[in-house]
């Protein structure tokens, strides 16, 4: 089982100079490799192969002789292998097509190999011994080192090991339903009674603060050390956004795997939805795919299942007592009484419950 650390780290200055020209050599073998691949299929009509433009470094070392002493041979390799996971996803329609890479935003660069961590540092080729913080042990073996720095100018190593399968039979065995909401963030049900976790809203609590930063950033004079200053302090907030919101998902998520050992949720057309104008930006802040994710990697640790149902079941509009299903129900209606068995519902609650009955009752 693959299991990946993210730890911070703090270089020397000598060190982030170094860092700099890894980050600039990977970043501009990417942008060779993706243009040569984009004017080989404009010729021929056909993609160009990984083994292809994986034979142009030789000779791009001889033309740049910086290329092999700024940067570590093994991280241009991955940076090839990159760039043909990044096609394959695009013709397999996972992801958008490969874009070309700037200077001036999230930089990170990849190590298959040679990286050790000694004591609470890691030895990185062509940097040195660099301080890390572990917020917990590295188990396993090592795999690849992903080395990131963010806009704000932090760095980050994420380290992926490989290590035995671990599973957790302490925790609980409930069989959740869990409704995915934006006033009400998730409305579990287990079968006998509705817990409802609300929507922090993240992005809303820092609008104003974000708001009078850009104003700012916008009077300045493009290429000034003021401007790049409110460009750093605009991507804290941003970074505050994110940070707050995993922080909210990962701690939630971890509660409701520690109580269950199955979960199922629906399976939200997020890409759709985002398209509604009114609601885009509140549906991207919310997190509903991040979450799911969460859920996925956290259950199949401790060999639980996240099951995915319909989309288009309707779950808020079926009565869980009878089964009757109303003809509409408009959104502004957050409760409804059954014409048939006049049971009166929730909407969020009576569609988690649906949400685990249908799965329950084709399970047993």
């Amino acid at each position: 089982m693959l299991k990946a650390v993210k730890v911070r780290l703090y270089p020397t200055i000598e060190q982030q100079e170094s860092l700099a020209k890894s980050f600039g050599c990977a970043r501009w073998y990417w942008n060779y490799a993706l243009n040569a691949c984009i004017q080989h299929y404009s010729e021929t009509g056909n993609s160009l192969k990984l083994s292809v433009y994986k034979a142009y470094l030789p000779q791009l070392k001889v033309e740049h002789p910086w290329l092999k002493e700024d940067c570590y041979s093994a991280v241009l390799q991955c940076v090839a292998i990159n760039l043909n996971k990044a096609y394959t996803n695009f013709f397999e329609r996972r992801a958008k097509f490969p874009k070309f890479k700037s200077k001036h935003h999230k930089q990170s660069i990849q190590y298959p190999q040679n990286v050790k961590v000694v004591g609470d540092c890691l030895d990185i080729p062509k940097i040195g011994v660099v301080k890390a913080v572990f917020h917990r042990a590295i188990e396993g073996k090592l795999k690849t080192i992903t080395i990131s720095k963010t806009p704000t100018d932090k760095y980050f190593a994420s380290i992926l090991c490989e290590v035995e399968g671990e599973s957790n039979q302490t925790t609980g065995d409930k069989i959740l339903g869990i409704d995915l909401g934006l006033k009400d963030f998730a409305i579990v049900h287990d079968g006998k009674e509705v817990a409802k976790h609300s929507n922090p809203k993240h992005l809303k609590r820092h609008e104003k603060n974000l708001a009078r930063k850009q104003k700012k950033f916008a009077r300045k004079v493009k290429g000034s050390n003021s401007r790049n200053k409110y460009r750093k302090l605009i991507a804290k907030v941003h970074e505050r956004v994110s940070n707050t919101r995993q922080d909210f998902l990962h701690k939630l998520s971890r509660k409701l795997v520690d109580e269950s050992q199955v979960i199922i949720v629906e399976n939200l057309n997020v890409k759709g939805m985002v398209r509604n104008r009114k609601l885009s930006k509140s549906i991207s802040d919310v997190g509903w795919g991040m979450f799911v994710n969460f859920l996925d990697y956290k259950l199949k640790q401790k060999d639980g299942q996240l099951i995915e149902i319909g989309r288009f079941f309707p779950s808020s509009k079926t009565c869980s007592c009878c089964g009757h299903v109303v003809d509409e129900l408009t959104l502004d209606i957050r409760e409804w009484d059954c014409p048939k068995c006049k049971t009166h519902h929730d909407r969020d609650g009576n569609a988690a419950l649906n949400i685990r009955n249908d799965v329950t009752v084709r399970i047993s």
